[in-house]
Parts: C-alpha cells; sequence; structure tokens
C-alpha cells in the first residue's frame, strides 16, 4: 500500500536500523517485531528524519535505540502521552509508539484510553506476550487468570485479562489490527496501513516471551487470518472482537473518525467564518 501524496524516496529496510543490537533473549519474537516495522518505513518510503519512534519501559520498549528515526524511550506507561504531545507540536512528523502490554496496558492504561479517545494521528504498536519480562517474569494485564508459572501469583492472577482490542475500540480508536511475529510480511503490511489510516491506529501483536512463557511457542500453530473483512461498523467490530478467540489476525477496524488535529483546525476555520460573516457588509 502506498500514498501518492507523500513524496517518496528509495529506501531499505536497513536504512532505518541503527549501529546498536538488539539484546533481547535468542528467540524473542520482538526482533522479528523491529524486522516488520523497518520494513514498514522502508515501504513507506519516508527518510529517517520524517519518522520518531516513542516507547516506554520494557524489553520491547528498546526498539527506538534500535532504529535511526528520530526516538525517545521514556519512563514508565508514559509513552502515549509523549507521542501525542510531540505530533501536536510536530505534525509534519509520522509518530510511532511502540510497547508492551505491561507497559501499555498497566501503568499506562488510563493514557491507552485517552490516547484512543483523542484520535491524535499517530500509530501504537504494542508487543504483547502476556507477561512482564524484563522483570523476570510476573503476570501482566493480558495473562491468563490460571497461568500460575509467577512466584507472586502461583496460583493464577484470579482476574479477567485485559481485551486490549475492546478497549480501544470502545474508547475511540480509528483502526485496529492484529498481528504475529512470526510473521513478519503481514505484519509490516499492516503496520504501513495503520500509519497511513488517519487518527489513533492501534496494532496488538502476538510476540512469544520464549523465556518465561516458553509454551507460547505454540502459537505459531494457533494464529489463524481472521475469516471476515475489515469493518468500518463500529457495532460489527465489537460483537467480533468479543467472540474472539485472541488469535485472529489482521486487520479489524478501519474507522472514520476525522483526526483530532484536523478536527480542531476545521472547527476554528468555522468559527472564524461565523464571526467574520457578522461584520459582513
Amino acid at each position: 500500500m502506498t500514498d501518492t501524496t507523500i513524496p517518496q524516496v528509495d529506501m531499505e529496510a536497513a536504512d532505518y536500523k541503527s549501529a546498536n543490537k538488539p539484546i533481547w533473549c535468542p528467540g524473542c519474537g520482538d526482533f522479528s517485531v523491529l524486522q516488520a516495522i523497518t520494513k514498514s518505513m522502508a515501504a513507506l518510503g519516508k527518510p529517517p528524519e520524517q519518522l520518531a519512534v516513542i516507547s516506554g519501559i520494557g524489553c520491547s520498549s528498546r526498539i527506538p535505540a534500535y532504529t535511526k528515526c528520530y526516538g525517545f524511550h521514556g519512563v514508565h506507561g508514559r509513552s502515549l502521552s509523549l507521542a501525542t504531545g510531540l505530533k501536536v507540536a510536530r505534525p509534519d512528523l509520522t509518530v510511532v509508539c511502540t510497547g508492551g502490554d505491561g507497559d501499555g496496558f498497566s501503568i499506562g492504561g488510563n493514557h491507552f484510553l485517552h490516547a484512543c479517545r483523542r484520535n491524535v494521528d499517530i500509530t501504537y504498536i504494542v508487543m504483547d506476550n502476556e507477561v512482564y519480562g524484563m522483570t523476570k517474569g510476573q503476570a501482566s494485564p493480558t495473562t491468563d487468570p490460571l497461568w500460575e508459572d509467577s512466584a507472586l501469583t502461583p496460583t493464577g492472577t484470579g482476574m479477567n485479562p485485559f481485551k486490549p482490542l475492546v478497549i480501544a475500540l470502545a474508547s475511540g480508536a480509528n483502526f485496529l489490527g492484529r498481528g504475529f511475529s512470526g510473521d513478519a510480511e503481514g505484519t509490516a503490511d499492516m503496520i504501513e496501513e495503520a500509519i497511513l489510516h488517519p487518527g489513533f491506529s492501534f496494532v496488538q501483536i502476538l510476540s512469544p516471551c520464549v523465556t518465561y512463557r516458553p509454551e507460547q511457542k505454540e502459537w505459531r500453530n494457533m494464529v489463524h487470518p481472521a475469516m471476515v473483512d475489515a469493518t468500518s461498523d463500529s457495532a460489527r467490530a465489537a460483537r467480533r472482537l468479543m467472540t474472539d478467540d485472541g488469535f485472529n489476525t489482521g486487520v479489524l477496524y478501519r474507522g472514520d473518525r476525522e483526526p483530532f488535529k484536523l478536527r480542531q483546525q476545521s472547527n476554528a476555520a468555522q468559527q472564524t467564518a461565523d464571526f467574520s460573516g457578522q461584520f459582513a457588509v
């Protein structure tokens, strides 16, 4: 997918990778997600200085250091606040926010809700492995309530897991997709589409943690493309997501809400016109 309104340059995925080598555990799904992100950037054809990658804290939040774009490694749970402020101040930049399920849905949960609601034109990519990998394997907001392999929750969490796509839809996100780190090509295409779609785009990527959740290696055999096309009807999307098994992949929702800044500008222009009309001779 390309946008002919964006001046393109001939770029390769390697042109967006920094000299810093990832220090993730061998077999971590985040390696493939980084590859998908740089591939999507190359497909967009924008030079690195027109892109910004913002993150919080966690294994997946290291991604800004592994790219040549503008980047900011922020504090825990605050990546969306930083990304929103940057996009509003510099609307000319393409702003991508990266993080994990703990950073995004626990300490950052309130920011997640309001970022969806504001609908600023940024893209949020969450690598979801249902565990706190960097802090040695505690249960996260998306962990199954019966998972007993954490010393802190030896009998399971006893709480229903957070459903990111459902929450995002209810809060007003304008684009929803789910990818799998084992499908770097398909995930790259989805990220590109998410970036090009106006408004707040949210992409959940199932990214196994082979160190603390080795059973997630089976995800490769469990993910499957969604059997229906993406919808722009939020009610249909809600019904689909509420009956989803968590392993449907692909673009699930394409909304048509006008992004925050565009709406603010159009409202301001209309108010100016109305005010001027009061004094027309």
